[in-house]
């Protein structure tokens, strides 16, 4: 695979409007997920592929790509069509990941589920994706999945394999437990890898002969901040294609080992980290089952790890971990921290203290694959803070007037749009939904503020359903969020909009001090005062320890605007 350079990272603009088109001399991948693993293990056979350091695993890609294939034949024995849901809920692990591209071989569609689910989200991905096949774990923290699934579905030991359908959930056949010990009335993930010796590999290859690189691989239910989550329908052009345009941008070689403490569920964990590490031959490191601080420092210690992954509040735990400086860091190089605004200082720091000197910055919506935009390693700390850097080759963006549709003038904020390989199928089941996300010329509506500038950088200025009214003036969180950042005792800050009698709508700050700080009311208005216009000073304060967060890191808007209307006492003015 050859690494793009500066040339290639060309990308053209309209010199007045906010439009830019990635070109590159790479051509697109026209191959299925399934290929790209075939190709990489072809050409590093030897070299490791993914290391499961809490399971104590590790496998060449040699041997990642027999455990592929075995288990791929394993579900071809149980009789898995192409077309076919096959869903996953467990945190991460090997199995995990081997299932990502087993399902791809068989032409399955993997439905990605969030290890945090509880009964009523679990029953209503199962229902709403109709899921005729579940991989599924022990457990996640405190939730035990077999109790669960017992909720929803009754008594497991009860329901003959195979014919396990119950009223709630039509579709569900096949349970496959994770776990070592045996389940009553499921299948355990050994006795399907045995099952599998039974499939020629004759037959594996038929299925794959018969694939599309634009079929359904994979659904990702987004987070569903407003009704319930919606499927996004993905293909292999889409997750194959964004996997390799972004290793492209880190220049990933088969030499990188990426240490990956986010989770699979997510486009984060499941296309910008293995099939980064896939497309470009580089080594997978699960540091354990859910997001640990130390584990994470300490896998990049012992696997001599070259990047690192992680949303900001990640990487800040890290940093702040009393062990921190224990471990040495000096094989990092690179990595993406992507889901939220990074503050200038955090940045510095990983770059410094975590000598991740060639750190990017990924923007992008599980819609679109996800990455749309990326910062090079070359990018100075200032614009990898400030922007999300430029578009991705291949990738085409506007920005539009979200009341007009009107591609708006470079410089000007509005609704970022994009279009190409990159945007979804649509949304599973929901044509409402997916034509009100995609409009009638191929453009995705991701539903973000932003700005294009000259050079080509974009600045995410919100979301455009979280600007704040206040009696007709435009109060962008963001930008008071990015102020607050300078005051001295502030470490944290999310700006949310609260009903208000007089002007409709204000400011209310949830702010995180450095231990042993104070602040109160009068004194961050006394901050505020001067330094930015008067409407924009939060009109509510309230010091917290947490924001409440998604198993991701993303910061729920949503949830500290509820809390606040509720301790506020605003639930009448709503």
């Amino acid at each position: 695979m050859r690494l793009l350079g500066a040339e290639d990272m060309a990308f053209q603009t309209n010199d007045c409007l906010s439009y830019v088109c990635g070109s590159s001399e790479v051509a697109l991948l026209d191959k299925c997920i399934g290929e790209v693993l075939d190709d990489s293990a072809n050409e590093h056979p030897d070299e490791d592929c993914l290391i499961s350091c809490h399971q104590k695993k590790r496998y060449s890609y040699r041997q990642f790509l027999e455990q592929v294939d075995l288990t791929a034949r394993g579900l071809l024995h149980l009789g898995v069509k192409k077309g076919d849901r096959v869903g996953i809920w467990s945190p991460n692990c090997a199995e995990w990941v081997i299932t990502q591209f087993a399902t791809a071989k068989v032409g399955a569609i993997l439905v990605n589920i969030n290890p945090a689910n509880r009964a009523f989200e679990l029953e209503h991905v199962l229902r709403q994706s109709e899921t005729q096949t579940l991989l599924f774990a022990e457990g996640f923290r405190d939730i035990n999945y077999v109790t669960t699934l017992q909720e929803i579905c009754g008594d497991l030991a009860g329901r003959e394999h195979g014919n396990r359908s119950s009223l709630s959930l039509p579709d569900l056949k096949n349970l496959i437990f994770l776990g070592v010990s045996p389940v009553p009335g499921t299948i355990l993930w050994s006795n399907l890898l045995a099952a599998g010796e039974s499939v020629s590999c004759s037959l594996l290859r038929e299925r794959e002969s018969a694939l599309h690189i634009d079929d359904a691989v994979n659904i990702q239910y987004t987070s569903g901040t407003t009704g319930r989550p919606k499927g996004a329908m993905l293909s292999h052009r889409n997750i194959a294609n964004n996997g390799q345009l972004v290793a492209n941008a880190m220049r990933f070689t088969h030499r990188d080992r990426l240490c990956i403490p986010v989770p699979f569920y997510h486009c984060f964990g499941m296309v910008l980290a293995n099939m980064v590490c896939v497309a470009s031959a580089a080594t997978m490191v699960i540091p354990a089952a859910w997001f640990d601080p130390l584990l994470t420092l300490l896998a990049v210690q012992e696997e001599r790890c070259s990047a690192l992954h992680g949303v900001p509040t990640m990487f800040i735990e890290e940093l702040e971990h009393p062990r921190f400086s224990e471990f040495n860091l000096q094989s990092l190089r690179t990595g993406i921290m992507a889901g939220s605004p990074c503050p200038i200082e955090i940045m510095k720091r990983v770059v410094h203290d975590m000598h991740c000197r060639d750190l990017t910055i990924v923007y992008g919506l599980t819609e679109s694959s996800p990455g749309i935009t990326q910062t090079t390693p070359d990018d100075p700390i200032e614009l990898r803070v400030a922007t999300v850097g430029k578009v991705l080759p291949h990738t085409e963006v506007k920005i539009i007037d979200p009341l007009t549709k009107e591609t708006v003038p470079m410089g000007t904020a509005g609704e970022l749009c994009t279009r190409g390989y990159l945007v979804m199928k649509g949304y599973y089941r929901d044509p409402e939904a997916t034509k009100a996300a995609i409009d009638e010329d191929s453009w995705l509506h991701s539903g973000d503020l932003a700005v294009l500038d000259v050079r080509g950088y974009f600045r995410i200025t919100g979301r455009a359903k979280d600007v704040i009214i206040r009696g007709g003036e435009n109060i962008y969180p963001r930008e008071v969020e990015e102020f607050l950042y300078s005051h001295p005792a502030i470490v944290g800050v999310q700006i949310v909009g609260v009903p208000d009698r007089r002007f409709g709508e204000v400011a209310a700050a949830w702010i995180k001090l450095k231990p042993g700080s104070t602040l109160a009311m009068d004194e961050l208005k006394a901050f505020c005062k001067g330094k930015i216009a008067d409407f924009k000073i939060p009109h509510y304060l309230k010091i917290t320890d947490d924001f409440p967060m998604t198993v991701t890191g993303k910061i729920q808007k949503f949830r500290i605007r509820d809390i606040s209307i509720e301790e506020f006492g605003l639930g009448n003015l709503q």
